[in-house]
């Protein structure tokens, strides 16, 4: 079914917002900010969250126009088309189902007509039988001995998805008493430096390594499997490559030729996007080895109840939509393509670069999902990091220099309190202190005036002031367990998709992470052929030439 909305900025809606910027740029949020009415409008509440918006650049009308834009673009529609399991991904004419994955048992979501529902719990409780048969020492490796570590090789979504999780969990006092004795490592670069990182401290003999590649073809992945094969059978042997080795794929004869028993792969399916796989085996394989089954549970069951919000509320009160729609305002209507994601909890120090994926590549596209050049831009450059540390680095220039909106990400209770005798409050007080003062600094700023009255010298006026007027929003978790993380994972993967369901793109496919893939082959061959045979570089520009043979020259990798 073709889209309606390649021309999504021409219908009323879009025009109506466009013109509307002229009388939001006659504001100053330290102006909005008195108004409680407006900012009592811009606070959500959903199972324990509490969103609050009111430091965006917009009115209460805004928001109004941005819900028509919605309506304008069949948003609801949309959604409930994803839900169906339609073949919203065109180009690669797939459902997009990673709702399915944290789905209940009892549920009903179809692809191509066929509940997919059971087919996701079938996988999980394998999942849940062989973690317990690893955590249990009941399964142990080629000498007898328990395996302890996980090694997993993924690569992009089958990487930062449950590396973040993982290190949201790594301090939960739940999940870290269920990790006791376990070590969980992510292998993703090619870089061999990334492997010697990996296996340093390990010892074959407990060591467990997860491959996760659907086609078991993934070129870095299987570079770095075959990598840990050879250290596990340089120390083993052959034979134990099937007690050391399972894998996430759906290629069982690859798989099986590989060296490992097809009965320990576990599936997934084309209707989950690879940055949306973290629900899936993907993630809760690996997780589960870690933290056990259970607390992984719970965080399927967080991003399930998110799911649901999604679906079934109404727009206007609908938490992603509103995220996703006031990300559209920031970027297509105000113009600024950026945005901070900012957790004040040092344990969703890899939230960002995860949702960088989610959102770069889902949405960094220059044409509709029709396939015609786009009149705007579309995604978000998308970077953060924990509070207070970014404050240190890269705040300076969101207080002055560029305008960047921000997203401030905030936990009532601390997964590790610390209360120091004397001190005037506590360690995490102490952080919560600058997440509640940051926004206000932005939305307020600081005036020559009011600088003039501290008696500041002249000449450091210009320096000390602040134009303020910084938009940033506020998400507040009452506290950072297994389900909470499964909440903030979701809000941002149906963010992501209002966005693209708005601007009228195709959120799901990714064809530009290709043609750099294609080039490479080019690369490889002559590499091997110049190291073996010692032929002369062909096909290349100048540039690359005279690179690459300056790495030939000097590399001192083996010959072949």
């Amino acid at each position: 079914m073709a889209s309606s909305t390649a021309s999504i900025s021409d219908p009323e809606a879009w025009k109506d917002l466009k013109g509307h910027v002229e009388d939001i740029k006659k504001t100053h949020l330290r102006d909005l900010m008195t108004d409680a009415n407006r900012c009592q409008s811009m606070m959500m509440e959903f199972d324990g969250l509490l969103l609050d918006y009111s430091r965006q650049r917009a009115t209460v009308e805004t928001v109004d126009k941005l819900l028509n834009l919605a309506k304008a673009a069949q948003l609801t529609e949309k959604i409930s088309r994803m839900f169906n399991g339609e073949h919203i991904n065109s180009t690669e004419n797939r459902s997009v189902l990673h709702v399915a994955l944290r789905a209940p048992k009892d549920a009903v979501i179809k692809a191509d007509g066929k509940n997919v529902v059971p087919e996701v719990w079938n996988v999980l409780d394998k999942i849940k039988e062989f973690s317990e048969k690893i955590r249990s020492g009941s399964w142990v490796g080629a000498t007898g001995k328990p395996l302890k570590d996980v090694i997993a090789i993924g690569i992009g979504g089958s990487f930062l998805g449950p590396l973040f999780v993982h290190t949201a969990l790594q301090t939960d006092p739940e999940a870290l008493e269920s990790a006791k004795g376990r070590q969980l490592r992510f292998l993703a670069n090619i870089d061999p430096v990334d492997v010697a990182r990996n296996i340093n401290g390990l010892n074959p003999e407990t060591t467990l390594v997860v491959v996760v590649s659907k086609t078991f073809t993934t070129a870095e992945t299987m570079l770095n499997a075959r990598t840990l094969r050879e250290w596990i059978t340089a120390a083993l042997g052959a034979s134990a490559v099937a007690k050391h080795m399972v894998a996430v794929s759906t290629n069982l004869a690859l798989v099986e030729k590989f060296g490992i028993d097809p009965n320990n792969a576990f599936a997934f399916w084309d209707w989950v996007g690879g940055r949306y796989s973290v629900c899936s085996a993907v993630g809760v394989l690996p997780l589960s080895l870690q933290y056990g089954f259970s607390v992984v549970e719970k965080f399927l069951k967080g991003a399930s109840s998110i799911d649901q919000h999604f679906q079934s509320t109404p727009i206007e009160k609908n938490i992603p939509v509103l995220l996703g729609l006031l990300s559209v305002w920031n970027v297509s209507f105000l113009g600024y393509p950026a945005r901070a994601i900012l957790p004040y909890s040092q344990a969703l120090e890899k939230f960002a670069p995860h949702i960088q994926q989610v959102s770069m590549e889902s949405n960094g596209k220059g044409v509709s999902i029709d396939g015609l050049p786009l009149p705007f831009e579309t995604g978000e450059i998308d970077f953060g990091e924990p509070g207070t540390n970014g404050q240190h680095s890269f705040y300076q220039l969101i207080h002055q220099g560029r305008v960047i909106p921000c997203d401030f990400i905030g936990i009532v209770k601390s997964q590790q309190p610390v209360y120091l005798k004397g001190e005037v409050v506590s360690n995490h007080d102490e952080l919560m202190s600058n997440f509640f003062a940051q926004p206000d600094a932005l939305a307020y700023g600081k005036t020559p005036e009011q600088l003039q009255k501290e008696n500041v010298s002249e000449n450091l006026i210009p320096h000390k002031t602040f134009s303020g007027n910084r938009p940033s929003l506020s998400l507040l978790l009452l506290e950072l367990t297994a389900y909470n993380v499964g909440q903030l994972l979701a809000i941002y993967e149906h963010r992501v998709a209002v966005q693209g369901f708005v601007w009228g793109i195709n959120s799901f496919d990714q064809w530009g992470v290709e043609l750099g893939k294609v080039l490479a082959t080019h690369v490889r061959k002559q590499l091997h052929s110049s190291r073996t045979q010692g032929t002369t570089l062909e096909g290349f520009n100048y540039s690359t030439t005279t690179l690459l043979k300056r790495y030939l020259e000097t590399s001192s990798e083996p010959q072949m």
